[in-house]
């Protein structure tokens, strides 16, 4: 993938957008003000359509443009719609790790329980960078417990990171079922703060996340992100999160599709569109 010409694209895709169709029952919830402009009526719309469609899927697609302080969108109804973060949450879940003393540099142990888990990458000690990259559940459940109810509570409300449902009982699994939401604007919001530098967190900790978030270098660009996958109610939904740089310019993207659980085994094509639709848009560019 070279992300390249960047700003080609929106010219080749901007057009009427189909918002009608909503199969999530979860409530709208407000978009946060940052102070950048997450608002539709002044985006341009992208045309998606048959794109989400070749995947089975339905779904939602903000770019965020740094620089000029331009959004773009796919779906402007779907963005403003609340659903469970997933595995996206590593992102705040890992400046907290930071932030309270629980992580102290990406190269800290993560040690296995000894725990079998479908996932091989997850049965093995794991540094914290490597449980980031492996996307290791049970590696994140560790951090939680550590960082506990108060402080978890403290710092994903100080960051104005969605709406999340934490206590007691559901510590470690908060952010992979229940009833914590966020919405894909707020996303957009807190990677582009997360992007600048302007959490609320120490700058060297936002940093080292954005550190482990790189996914792809070249010469030319670098593109940093993260995946999540929830099943809640037999629905997948799932999330292709991050940014890229290319010289002066940066991009934040959050692509956000869903579509009905498939048996066991049987749901590969929606694991793989969750990168591969926002590829798919960046190679138009070429």
């Amino acid at each position: 993938m070279r992300p390249t010409l960047l700003l080609a694209v929106l010219g080749l895709l901007i057009s009427c957008s189909d918002t009608g169709r909503q199969s999530s029952n979860e409530p709208k919830l407000p978009a946060p003000d940052a102070g950048i402009s997450l608002k539709p009526e002044n985006a341009a719309l992208l045309h998606l359509d048959s794109l989400y469609r070749s995947y089975g899927v339905e779904g939602c697609f903000v770019l965020y443009n740094l620089k000029n302080d331009s959004l773009s969108l796919y779906n402007p109804t779907r963005c403003e719609q609340g659903f469970l973060p997933a595995s996206s949450y590593k992102i705040p879940n890992s400046l907290i790790a930071l932030e309270t003393g629980v992580m102290k540099s990406p190269e800290d142990t993560i040690f296995w329980d000894g725990t079998e888990h479908w996932n091989p990458d997850w049965n093995r000690d794991n540094t914290f960078a490597g449980a980031f990259r492996a996307s290791c559940v049970p590696c994140y459940q560790q951090i939680a417990r550590k960082v506990g109810v108060q402080r978890m509570r403290e710092w994903t409300t100080k960051a104005d990171y969605g709406q999340l449902d934490i206590n007691e009982d559901n510590l470690d699994t908060f952010w992979l079922e229940g009833h914590s939401r966020v919405t894909p604007f707020q996303q957009v919001s807190f990677l582009v703060r997360l992007c600048r530098e302007e959490l609320p967190f120490r700058k060297e900790h936002q940093r080292t996340v954005k550190q482990i978030m790189l996914l792809e270098e070249t010469p030319e660009y670098k593109l940093y992100g993260k995946t999540g996958w929830a099943q809640p109610d037999g629905r997948n939904i799932g999330w292709f999160v991050g940014f890229f740089e290319r010289g002066e310019e940066a991009y934040v993207f959050v692509n956000n599709v869903e579509n009905e659980q498939a048996p066991e085994g049987e749901n590969g094509v929606f694991q793989r569109c969750r990168r591969e639709i926002v590829e798919t848009i960046l190679k138009k560019v070429r």
